[in-house]
């Protein structure tokens, strides 16, 4: 089922998650219903509390070639155990903060630990886009957006244009 998409500035994207006790069947369907709202929106990554649900839960699916099977992830309780001391920038949106992008520089290489659906234990070194969309995604369970990383004027900008957007949403809902 889609679910709908917070958009910043809300509370619950700046808090940070819980962890998740057990892999319940409520929490498979959490993460179906995230990419299923993942790919309709379309994005190669979302968290839990960009949906408003407060558990360490993220989705992605970073395959972008054409004819390229996907290769969709869901990820309980991810966490980064290592990082490259080399560095990559690169221009970074969020579902959250439609049609807003900057570059952001982060590790090129992540090393993440998450439980998979399955209940086990994964390691899976990452590197490039799906360095960058990990790290990414790992943020919002950490109540930080993309946007945290620039420079307060730009930042200000960001929100002010968000805080127009979702007065324009609500009053077109309205109609």
């Amino acid at each position: 089922m889609k679910r709908p998409i917070l958009i910043h500035p809300d509370p619950r994207l700046k808090k940070v998650c819980a962890p998740v006790a057990d892999i319940s069947d409520e929490l498979r369907q959490l993460a179906d219903d995230m990419l299923e709202t993942m790919y309709d929106a379309p994005g190669v990554g979302l968290a839990a509390p960009q949906i408003g649900v407060l558990d360490r839960v993220i989705v992605l699916d970073c395959v972008k070639e054409e004819g390229e099977a996907p290769r969709p992830l869901q990820m309980f309780n991810p966490r980064i155990i290592a990082s490259s001391d080399e560095s990559n920038v690169y221009e970074e949106g969020c579902l959250s903060i439609p049609e807003q992008y900057a570059e952001v520089t982060r590790p090129k290489v992540v090393d993440v630990e998450w439980i998979d659906r399955d209940g086990n234990l994964k390691t899976e070194s990452f590197d490039g886009l799906w360095a960058t969309c990990v790290q990414h995604e790992i943020d919002h369970l950490e109540g930080k957006l993309f946007i945290d990383y620039l420079k307060p004027m730009k930042r200000q900008m960001i929100t002010r244009k968000m805080q127009k957007l979702k007065k324009e949403l609500a009053r077109n809902k309205d109609v």
